[in-house]
């Protein structure tokens, strides 16, 4: 740096954009002209003894340094830099030339401490509305985007013809008439930041004199500029709030750096900026290059006569508008109209793919981390089990030991609230030896790895003492049961002993039978796990016997008098209920074989009594009926009572809901049984009209959740008789609710409301052309019950 210092007073400040590459360009360029003897650098300055980490050949951005308060590691905060970062280039240039490089923000130590809504400390500002700097820069030179601003101004400008000062001399300019305006601009902790950081910099001053570069953000030059004294700095930071604090490099994605963190300058085009940076020429045609690439790859037809085409309409878009180069709007309006045809479907891949990115960091495996991590990163290489930024599912067949200790894994760390994978419906079958995991590495995840380490130093271990301290502070038996059922899907065998106890507890002390319902499907999938992965599981089948038993006996009691609502949960309990006893009838336990005898008497009690809300009870037939227990002749004489004229036709229709609806199955019920159907249509053609509007919204509901061609198929039965499907044998056979001639009173019975939807002019002719008993009144009526399964 001896050329500057006979002309330049002061350090050599560099204020840049959080993650600019222009910027980063520039500051390379400078730093190579000037050769400082130190480069400080805007950052945490517990960081710098992490700075060597940054040489190594194993670290490749993004990547971000993480703090995290010791004793509470979920206070933590990021500090992301990448590729095109002015700090990482910095950084970078400092290591590879031997000069010291120093961090001189203020420590994490200070920042964990600072909740959001304390005071930051004397001297901060009062102003209520945080300014966006680019925001105003942009909007006073005429622009209406701040990114397409700095584009022009900075990303398509170079670094500099014959000064590589030049550009930041000219933003310290524009940041100084801000500041003069705006003062803090509302960024009320800036001054306490900024009186830390001159207090760094007249440090380093006295130790290299006028040697010193300074890399910042440019809103904070002016007050790096502003001469103050010692004392004053030393007041604003005094006394701050401080946490104990350990930090670390992690990885670092480019999806991340798309949303406001760290430094506050998130980016909506990672992808893109790093491509700038990265081009060593012609940007535009490399980017257009890479998207009929991945257009390809895709299996779209993009020829390279569609990029030569779309180069030539970004650069004439460009000086339409006025742009010293095609930007990243000219370029994917380009890409729209040339490449994609006008639609929007393959561009939202190219900004998922290339704009923004799914590029992951890595970090060198000597960087410090908790004992948790290190045996979580083991774990993954053995495993090969790569974290990755993109999302990707992952089949595992748990008959293979590889991929049963891969599922393992993944179990145990949501168990510790780590949530790389989520479970996801399997593709290729439903066999409980297969699982489908959804991957995605976040970030976050390691905060989430900081926080379980007080579990344990090993993933089974933490997972295990997580898994008995939930089971101890559980609220509900529910909660338990599924607590036992995910130790054994993570083979935490050490835990159960607690959870078992805990599970014991709860079922003796538990008196509500809706509890008790919830609690026992996962009771009995645990058992179904507990087998395919040969965990003995007689304790638990003990506990689910006991458990089926006490529901057994309190459920004909708490079904009776409910409401709508409470009627409606208690329905899906027993169906709840009847598919464990369906799974557990099949476990190796004793005793278990006479529950589903005990099961199926409880059902026919349910169906049976009057109390009981007819949701329920029709439930109850349909299951019974569905288990090969009841006879259809049976069924259709439960049903041929409930829908009796001396049963409210309110009643009468949760009958119907409860029979045919709420599970799969009612709909090719009724179109595979034409008694059942025409039983349920005679009773809807015999509704009362001031009872028909109430039970309408009900039967909708019930047949709104059949499958559309199940709702068609029943339609057309309904409108065409079941002659239609059967022939003459059917049209004969004294189905209720059909005959095998028209029915003129019922077609008589339609034309009041035909004459009111047909208005005057149709009068005559509707009633001479119904009179004459050629059936089309009947074929009408049988068009406007259809509306109801529609």
């Amino acid at each position: 740096m001896d050329g500057r210092k006979a002309d330049t007073a002061g350090p050599l400040l560099l204020g840049v954009r959080h993650h600019g590459p222009g910027s980063a360009r520039a500051v390379r360029a400078v730093l190579e002209e000037a050769r400082p003897d130190v480069v400080l650098i805007e950052g945490p300055p517990e960081a710098d003894a992490l700075l060597p980490l940054a040489a190594e050949e194993d670290m490749r951005p993004p990547v971000a340094l993480l703090a995290h308060a010791v004793d509470e590691p979920g206070r933590s905060a990021f500090w992301p830099l990448a590729e095109f970062s002015p700090e990482w280039v910095a950084l970078r240039w400092a290591l590879e030339h031997g000069v010291p490089a120093r961090f001189i923000d203020l420590p994490a130590a200070h920042t964990l401490a600072w909740e959001d809504d304390e005071d930051p400390g004397p001297g901060a500002g009062d102003e209520d509305v945080r300014v966006d700097p680019l925001g105003v820069l942009a909007e006073a030179a005429g622009y209406d985007d701040a990114e397409r601003w700095w584009e022009d101004v900075v990303e398509h400008r170079g670094v500099g013809e014959g000064d590589a000062v030049a550009p930041f001399t000219a933003l310290e300019e524009a940041m100084t008439a801000l500041r003069e305006e705006y003062g803090s601009g509302g960024h009320r902790r800036d001054l306490v930041r900024e009186a830390h950081m001159r207090l760094r910099v007249r440090a380093a001053r006295r130790e290299f004199e006028d040697g010193v570069a300074v890399v910042c953000g440019a809103w904070h030059v002016p007050a790096l500029r502003h001469r103050t004294t010692v004392a004053a700095d030393r007041a604003l930071v005094k006394g701050l709030p401080k946490v104990r604090t350990d930090m670390t490099w992690v990885p670092w994605t480019h999806r991340r750096l798309s949303r406001t963190s760290g430094y506050g300058a998130g980016i909506d085009s990672p992808g893109w900026y790093g491509h700038l940076f990265g081009a060593p020429d012609r940007p535009v045609e490399r980017w257009l290059t890479k998207v009929a690439g991945l257009l390809r790859a895709e299996d779209r037809t993009v020829s390279p006569a569609h990029v030569i085409e779309a180069v030539r309409l970004a650069e004439t878009l460009a000086a339409l508008r006025g742009r010293p180069l095609p930007g990243l709007s000219e370029t994917t309006d380009a890409v729209r109209a040339v490449m994609c045809e006008g639609s929007d479907v393959p561009l939202a891949l190219v900004r998922d793919r290339l704009v923004v990115g799914d590029v992951l960091g890595e970090v060198p495996a000597t960087a410090p981390a908790v004992p948790l991590q290190r045996d979580l990163t083991r774990i993954q290489r053995r495993l090969r089990l790569k974290p990755e930024a993109g999302e990707r599912e992952l089949e595992l067949d748990l008959r293979k030991e590889t991929d049963a200790e891969r599922g393992r894994l993944l179990h145990r760390l949501r168990l510790l609230g780590i949530g790389w994978g989520e479970p996801a419906a399997a593709r290729g079958g439903t066999g409980t030896f297969r699982e489908t995991w959804r991957l995605r590495w976040e970030p976050e995840l390691s905060v989430r790895v900081a926080e379980a380490g007080v579990w344990g130093t090993t993933v089974r271990a933490a997972a295990t003492a997580k898994a008995e301290a939930d089971a101890v502070g559980a609220r509900g038996l529910a909660e338990v049961t599924g607590l036992a059922e995910r130790c054994l899907l993570a083979s935490l065998h050490e835990a159960l002993p607690t959870v078992m106890r805990v599970l014991t507890d709860r079922a003796a002390l538990d008196t509500d039978v809706g509890h008790l319902a919830q609690a026992l499907p996962a009771l009995v999938r645990s058992l179904r796990y507990g087998d395919v992965r040969g965990t003995d599981t007689a304790a638990l089948a003990e506990v689910a016997a006991g458990l089926a038993e006490r529901v057994f006996v309190g459920l004909p009691p708490a079904c009776a008098a409910l409401d709508a609502d409470a009627a409606d949960e208690m329905r899906r309990h027993v169906d709840a209920v009847h598919g464990a006893v369906g799974l557990l009838g099949d476990a190796p336990a004793p005793g278990h074989g006479r529950l589903r005898a005990r099961w199926q008497s409880v059902l026919r009690t349910l169906s049976a009594r009057d109390t009981v809300p007819g949701v329920i009870r029709g439930r109850s037939v349909r299951l019974l009926l569905d288990d090969g227990e009841l006879p259809r002749d049976e069924a259709a004489r439960l049903m041929g009572l409930v829908l009796s004229p001396g049963t409210p036709p309110a009643d009468a229709v949760a009958w119907i809901e409860g029979f045919v609806g709420g599970g799969p199955g009612g709909g090719l019920l009724l179109v595979h049984d034409e008694r059942l159907l025409g039983l349920v249509d005679a009773w809807l053609t015999g509704v009362p009209a001031e009872a028909f509007t109430d039970v309408l919204p009900l039967l909708r509901r019930t047949f709104s959740a059949y499958e559309p061609g199940v709702r068609r198929t029943l339609g057309e039965l309904v409108r065409r008789g079941p002659g239609a499907r059967g022939g003459t044998a059917a049209a004969v056979s004294g189905v209720p609710g059909f005959a095998p001639d028209p029915d003129t009173a019922r077609a008589d019975a339609v034309l009041p409301v035909l004459r009111l939807l047909l208005g005057p002019d149709g009068e005559d002719g509707d009633e001479d052309r119904d009179g004459d008993g050629d059936g089309d009144g009947d074929e009408e009526a049988r068009d406007g019950r259809a509306e109801v399964t529609g």
